[in-house]
């Protein structure tokens, strides 16, 4: 198979899902109809709720929803055995049917329910039981998402060090060069902010000033980058940096920051697509559908490796946290959820043609293989260009890198600022009709947004330094039953509502029984390591972890089926 036709056939599948599904979908929940005033403005305080243009918030919607997941996907999906057929059926498949309607679904809920979470909607449209399991289950994904983002960024800045402990300059100018563009980053996002939303700058203008700055500050970074600190030292700048933008009102930093990466990502997807016209590799080194080597079944290993490429928990909660507190007017619902994440089905499907380049590449270079992610995504498609123009690889290589760490960084603070609002949110009785505002007692306290985000950010740290990785092997679980969670809510809704559901209950029972498989199978790999004797405290973890997870996805399938099977006449949304 050609990589270029495998890219064509994957991109005309999601141009004609976005249009035909896409626009189904808005008819059925009547996406745009209402003239009400979305809970951007009806809200707006300055902090959290505050209207974005639209290519303002798709940029810090994409930016977030990304991350490193359509690229990580694709890639440990190859390294386990799967095919290019079975990768990229399931990314545009998944994208059309499961994640597009998944992202849709939790921004449209969250803004007919004055921009709150997920878990808010539960507690309306299920019970505040649901809810607050939701939440704590939410919040703990959170924070092993802010430990592996956390670690990915600071390795990605980390200088590298001997034997002894000393810092090699010479092995670590790259890892220099991106951390001093990415801190020049903060610096103009912040003035790009104040730029548009205090000097009232025209968006235009303001725009291709930030494009130039972005250009010149890689142009300074390459060139000048002093800065050259240890991967711990590095966690603990990250921490401070996710703390403070947690807490900043998001025109500071969060939309301009998100909007300005946002062309880095245009860039690194346009380069990408470039890589792939001009060298059309072949999918040859890719088995079809599974190698003979592969050990792990395709169900449901597959569905839980390729998560942000099809479909992922974590995206509702972008959609339903930030995003939809954000949102200027509800048509914009479409092209910023459902869009977004068919773009994210593109960068995956790339990244799949560069794997399949890439493979070939160590097999005629077995001397300097491209390992890891982001050498297998960056070098993979500069080498390339580089092949047909020779002298561009340094060059774009480092920008893919770049390009990778502002999705990790970007993600990571949004995830920041989404684990605080879920840890306010759980000590809040909406029924009740408490708020952060209204509560008394310790709930004051625990309600406070600093000391959310000073608790959410160390705990994040400490366990990005002492072995995230020992249970990151439940996040493709954890994250899949996210999702399931997520469709449920909104089927939920929708049926109270009075409104077509049944689009959501084939993706959410699918979601389901991959999750509750993925979990036995790893539950009982635990246990195999234990019996061992061998074991440390992870594999005791992830078996625990393993059975709590399970129980609860099938309470919260008990309790979902129930509101289901007898929904409400009518409710208001």
């Amino acid at each position: 198979m050609n990589g270029l036709l495998l890219l064509i056939i994957c991109v005309a599948l999601l141009a004609c899902g976005y249009v035909l599904y896409g626009g189904w979908l808005c008819k059925q929940w009547g996406v745009g109809e209402s003239k009400e005033e979305t809970p951007a403005h009806t809200m707006e305080d300055g902090v959290d709720y505050v209207p974005a243009k639209a290519p303002v918030l798709m940029g810090h919607h994409f930016s977030s929803i990304a991350g490193a997941g359509p690229i990580t996907g694709p890639i440990s999906a190859a390294g386990l055995g799967f095919g290019w057929l079975a990768c990229s059926l399931w990314i545009v498949l998944g994208g059309i049917f499961f994640g597009g309607v998944h992202d849709m679904g939790a921004l449209v809920a969250s803004v007919r329910h004055g921009g709150k979470s997920i878990g808010e909607v539960i507690s309306m449209n299920m019970s505040r039981r649901a809810k607050r399991l939701f939440i704590i289950f939410s919040y703990l994904t959170l924070i092993l998402v802010v430990a592996a983002f956390a670690s990915i960024v600071a390795t990605t800045f980390g200088a590298v060090t001997d034997d002894a402990g000393v810092i090699d300059k010479a092995a670590s100018a790259t890892n220099a060069q991106v951390a001093m563009v990415s801190l020049l980053f903060i610096v103009i996002a912040i003035v790009f902010g104040f730029a548009v939303y205090r000097r009232n700058v025209p968006m235009g203008i303001a725009t291709i000033i930030g494009v130039v700055a972005i250009v010149l500050i890689i142009v300074i970074g390459l060139n000048f980058h002093p800065i050259y600190l240890t991967q711990k030292t590095w966690m603990w700048i990250v921490g401070l940096y996710i703390a403070v933008a947690s807490v900043t009102p998001v025109w500071i930093l969060l939309q301009p920051r998100d909007y300005l990466s946002s062309f880095l990502l245009y860039a690194m997807l346009f380069i990408a697509i470039v890589a792939v016209i001009v060298a059309h590799p072949s999918m040859d080194a890719l088995p079809v559908i599974q190698s003979a080597e592969s050990t792990k079944p395709v169900f449901p290993v597959l569905f839980t490796t390729i998560a942000c490429g099809a479909i992922s928990g974590f995206h509702s909660l972008v959609s339903s946290g930030t995003t939809s507190k954000q949102l200027d007017k509800e048509k914009d619902a479409k092209p910023i959820a459902y869009g977004g994440m068919l773009l994210e089905c593109v960068l995956a499907v790339a990244t799949l043609v560069a794997v399949g380049y890439a493979y070939k590449y160590n097999a005629a270079n077995p001397d300097a293989p491209l390992t890891g992610a982001t050498a297998i995504f960056g070098g993979g498609l500069a080498h390339m260009i580089d092949d047909v123009i020779p002298g561009t690889f340094t060059v774009l290589n480092i920008l893919l890198v770049l390009t990778y760490s502002a999705f990790c960084l970007t993600s990571l603070d949004t995830a920041t600022r989404l684990a605080r609002f879920m840890f306010q949110e759980f000590w809040i009785d909406s029924d009740a009709g408490e708020t952060a505002e209204n509560v008394t007692g310790y709930k004051k306290v625990l309600c406070n947004p600093y000391v959310a985000t000073i608790i959410t950010v160390i705990l994040g740290v400490l366990l990005g330094l002492t072995g995230y990785a020992k249970i990151w092997a439940l996040f493709g679980s954890a994250n899949q039953l996210l999702a399931a969670i997520g469709l449920l809510a909104v089927a939920t809704w929708l049926g109270n509502a009075g409104k077509n559901n049944k689009m959501l209950i084939i993706p959410m029972a699918f979601m389901l029984c991959v999750t509750i498989a993925s979990l036995i199978i790893n539950t009982k790999d635990q246990f195999t390591i234990i019996a061992g004797g061998e074991a440390d405290w992870g594999p005791w973890a992830q078996a625990i972890l393993g059975i709590l997870l399970i129980v609860l996805a099938v309470f919260l399938a008990i309790e979902g089926v129930q509101h289901l099977m007898k929904p409400k006449a009518k409710a208001e949304a």
